[in-house]
């Protein structure tokens, strides 16, 4: 048996994970190791990670999500959303979620399914392609841009500014984006400046005229939230459906049904998050010290949440938890993490990932990916292709 070990992943190494995480949640689940930074904890188990992640007074995001130590010092900006606590995080939160209602979700649904199916039948028609370049990337930057109140003219500048923010942020690096981050921020400072005159229905105008204990939401966190919906509503869709593509390809029983039954493709989404779990980690930073398995964890500590390996857990999700269930009834599942932090976007992001999905299993229903010889992105915490060639008669 080969020592549990956590080795962070990136590039090449994202392509099989998974052997790493169940040697960590049955050998060592509350796992001490150290890198440049020091000292990090890392744990495995579903239960583990889920009481984690509903317990932001122990575990906190105010310190950064990473495994560096003195993260937001480095950062040099005001925190956004995703690095707040309660009960900053809540006031600030209430104001977002007001724009990501089920109606105001749906509403946006004739605009994806255009855009999908006009993708996919060009797919169709080459027969060949990359579908990552094709349809998974630009499928999420248009839906980003569309909450944010990017109008379609200017969707063309803010696809470029997010394509070098992700990469650059995947990284751990946005100095590299630096020209990228400066040309997004001064957009969306003087759309800021347009929406508190005239306001629209979008999530911007509404965190502009909203308040937070009585005062207007600063413009530093005006940019944060923009900032973070960039960040974190892209690179994570399209790890989604490059990994739902890939699955469906190694189960083509799995992928034959969803385009007979077409009405399952909802849970489907479950099933694809669980496995894919886009977001693999992220870390929090101890309040105190805490016992968990036996163990102590000392306080200001970082301690990595492993989402995917919990998601992966065989002591919630049964023993087939490694395997790929379109029907598979799932009580929770912590892709979009859990508690305080749970992804904002969440209906939206399942809500595009169903239509990408419906529309390319009508047109190419024998489709498949070659994953061998797709291309991961660099970073540590987001398990995502960026290139994935693509056969629209596969198995046909």
């Amino acid at each position: 048996m080969s020592e549990a070990r956590y080795v962070p992943r990136s590039g090449e190494s994202w392509r099989d994970p998974f052997p790493m995480y169940a040697q960590l949640r049955d050998h060592d689940p509350v796992h001490r190791f150290e890198n440049s930074e020091g000292e990090i904890w890392a744990l495995s188990r579903f239960k583990d990670v889920f009481d984690a992640a509903v317990d932001a007074q122990t575990f906190s995001s105010a310190q950064g999500l990473t495994m560096a130590y003195g993260e937001m010092e480095r950062l040099g900006i005001e925190a956004p959303i995703v690095m707040m606590d309660p009960p900053e995080h809540t006031s600030l939160r209430k104001l977002a979620v007001k724009r990501f209602t089920p109606r105001q979700v749906l509403a946006i649904e004739p605009m994806l399914r255009e855009f999908c199916r006009d993708r996919v039948a060009k797919l169709a028609e080459a027969g060949k392609g990359d579908i990552v370049v094709e349809l998974f990337k630009p499928l999420p930057s248009l839906v980003v841009g569309h909450f944010l109140g990017v109008p379609s003219e200017d969707q063309a500048n803010f696809d470029r500014w997010t394509d070098a923010i992700v990469a650059a942020n995947a990284d751990g690096d946005l100095g590299t984006a630096e020209e990228a981050v400066l040309e997004l921020f001064t957009y969306f400072s003087a759309m800021i400046e347009r929406l508190r005159k005239e306001p629209k229905d979008d999530m911007m105008s509404a965190l502009i005229h909203g308040e937070i204990d009585g005062e207007p939401v600063s413009m530093a966190k005006l940019l944060g939230m923009a900032f973070t919906m960039v960040t974190g509503g892209n690179d994570t869709t399209t790890g989604l459906l490059s990994g739902a593509a890939e699955l469906l390809t190694r189960n083509p029983d799995q992928r034959d049904l969803l385009a007979r039954e077409p009405g399952r493709t909802v849970n489907a989404v479950d099933e694809f998050l669980r496995l894919t779990s886009p977001v693999q980690g992220l870390a929090r930073m101890t309040t105190r010290d805490v016992e968990i398995e036996g163990k102590t964890i000392p306080k200001d500590r970082k301690v990595m949440l492993i989402y995917a390996s919990a998601n992966r857990d065989p002591r919630e999700f049964g023993e087939d938890a490694e395997a790929c269930d379109v029907t598979r009834k799932i009580r929770r599942h912590l892709a979009l993490s859990y508690g305080p932090h749970h992804c904002i976007g969440a209906a939206v992001a399942r809500l595009q990932s169903r239509i990408a999905l419906e529309e390319l299993l009508a047109r190419c229903p024998k489709f498949t990916v070659d994953y061998e010889a797709g291309t991961f992105a660099g970073g540590n915490y987001v398990r995502r292709y960026i290139t994935l060639p693509f056969d629209a008669n596969g198995d046909a």
